[in-house]
């Protein structure tokens, strides 16, 4: 008897069963499509980012840039017109403080103003306006500390003249830090 026992089969284990249960199957689904939104909204997000970006830079690019300030004074003073730069528009924009307007056969006429150098005529004025713009670059203003005002016949001075004095405006230009 004890060699049939030795011959007899062991006794075998059961097989382990190789497939993955419903529960890990599902959760695997559940978790791709999770992963699949967030991807899908990452990418939304980033195209939302991108459009506020170029909507931002459109208005910044609107809104006028401001390089340097003059504010004009009377012989009391007096704040009579404020003028700034705009170097994105090559322009100067001037704006009357005061009531002060020129006369039926009268212009006044804008002066770059810079030491000892010739007065350089930047444009004559427009009468009767609150506010307006002059054509100017930043060329046009290299190396000037001082813009004035002076008032000359209908239609202004010829530039190689120079203006006639004393002026009726002028103040001292402020150059915008970077």
């Amino acid at each position: 008897m004890s060699t049939n026992a030795s011959l007899s089969p062991e006794p075998t284990l059961p097989e382990k069963d190789r497939r993955v249960s419903p529960w890990w199957r599902a959760l695997a689904y559940v978790l791709a499509i999770l992963l699949g939104l967030a991807i899908a909204s990452a990418m939304s997000m980033f195209e939302q980012f991108k459009a506020q970006i170029g909507h931002m830079q459109k208005q910044l690019q609107a809104v006028a840039q401001i390089k340097s300030i003059a504010v004009l004074t009377d012989e009391l003073h007096a704040p009579a017109m404020l003028i700034t730069q705009d170097p994105q528009e090559f322009t100067l924009q001037l704006q009357r403080l005061n009531a002060v307007t020129e006369g039926q056969e009268d212009s006044m006429q804008l002066w770059a103003l810079s030491g000892t150098a010739r007065p350089k005529s930047l444009g004559v004025l427009t009468a009767k306006l609150k506010t307006q713009r002059l054509n100017a670059s930043d060329k046009d203003l290299a190396n000037i500390d001082t813009l004035a005002i002076s008032v000359e016949n209908r239609g202004g001075v010829d530039p190689a003249k120079g203006p006639r004095l004393p002026y009726l405006f002028q103040g001292a230009v402020i150059q915008k830090s970077r």
